[in-house]
C-alpha cells in the first residue's frame, strides 16, 4: 500500500519554533512527529511513501532520505507554489494507481491505518474521511427569541457533539479525475466536489487517541503524553 504525507506547510501556529525547523521535524518525545508517523505506517504494512514538501524541504529530505533506514521506500514531491492540501495529488497522479492513504504530517494518533484502508476498500468509496468526536461547550446561557422579541427558549451553557476530520484520508485513484494538475484545491473543497458529483464518500469514525500538534498548546500536550502512548502507537520509545 502507498501513503502520501503532507509536510510542506510553514506551521505558522507553531512559530517561532517552525522558523528554522519544519513542523514535521518538531520532536515529540525523542522522535520527530513525522518519524513517528512513518514508523506507524511501516507497522501497518504501508511501505511506499511520498512526502509532499515545501517549506524547509531540504531539511526533511536530508533527515529521511530514501527511507531505507526506516524500512520504507520514500520519494518526494515538491511544489513550486502552494497548491492547497489536496493539490499535490495532481503532481503525482501517475504514481497513484491503487487505493492510497493520505494524511497530514503533524498528526499524533493511534488510528489503525490498515483498518482504515480495509474499511475504504470494503465500502467501494471514492474517498473515506477519518473522523474523531469532539465535545464543545458554550460558557454562556443561550437565549432564543422570536420576531416579536419574546424569549421562547433558554439553555444554560449547552454542550454540542461534532465529528471532525482527523486529517487522515483514504482515496481511490478515481479521485484524481477531480483534480487538475497545478491547480489549487484544499481537502474540504475536494470533498464537496465529490459529493456534488454523486461520488460515494464514507466516514470512518474513530474513538481513540488523536491530536493535531499544529498549535503550541497541543504540541506541549503531545510531549506530556507521549511516554504513555508509545505502546499503543507501535513505534517504541527507543
Amino acid at each position: 500500500m502507498k501513503a502520501v504525507i503532507l509536510a510542506g506547510g510553514k506551521g505558522r501556529r507553531l512559530e517561532p519554533y517552525t522558523t528554522i525547523i519544519p513542523k514535521p521535524l518538531m520532536p515529540i518525545g525523542d522522535k520527530p512527529i513525522l518519524e513517528i508517523i512513518l514508523r506507524q505506517l511501516r507497522e501497518h504494512g504501508i511501505l511506499d511513501v511520498t512526502i509532499a514538501v515545501g517549506h524547509l524541504a531540504e531539511l526533511i529530505m536530508a533527515f529521511f532520505g530514501d527511507g531505507s533506514r526506516f524500512g520504507l521506500s520514500i520519494t518526494y514531491s515538491r511544489e513550486d507554489r502552494p497548491l492547497g492540501t489536496a493539490g499535490c495529488l495532481g503532481l503525482i497522479r501517475d504514481d497513484l494507481t491503487e487505493p492510497f492513504l493520505m494524511m497530514n504530517g503533524d498528526v499524533l494518533t493511534t488510528l489503525p491505518f490498515s483498518g482504515l484502508m480495509d474499511f475504504h476498500k470494503r465500502n467501494g468509496a471514492v474517498a473515506t474521511v477519518a473522523l474523531n468526536k469532539r465535545d464543545y461547550f458554550v460558557d454562556f446561557g443561550i437565549v432564543d427569541t422570536d420576531g416579536d422579541e419574546n424569549i421562547v427558549g433558554y439553555t444554560e451553557k449547552p454542550g454540542f457533539e461534532h465529528f471532525v476530520s482527523m486529517g487522515v484520508y483514504a482515496f481511490d485513484p478515481k479521485v484524481l479525475e477531480y483534480i487538475t494538475p497545478h491547480d489549487y484545491i484544499d481537502f474540504p473543497d475536494l470533498i464537496k466536489v465529490l459529493l456534488a458529483a454523486g461520488e460515494p464518500v464514507k466516514a470512518y469514525k474513530y474513538a481513540g487517541y488523536w491530536l493535531d500538534i499544529g498549535r503550541v498548546d497541543d504540541y506541549k500536550k503531545a510531549n506530556n503524553e507521549i511516554a504513555g502512548l508509545y505502546g499503543t502507537l507501535g513505534v517504541g520509545g527507543e
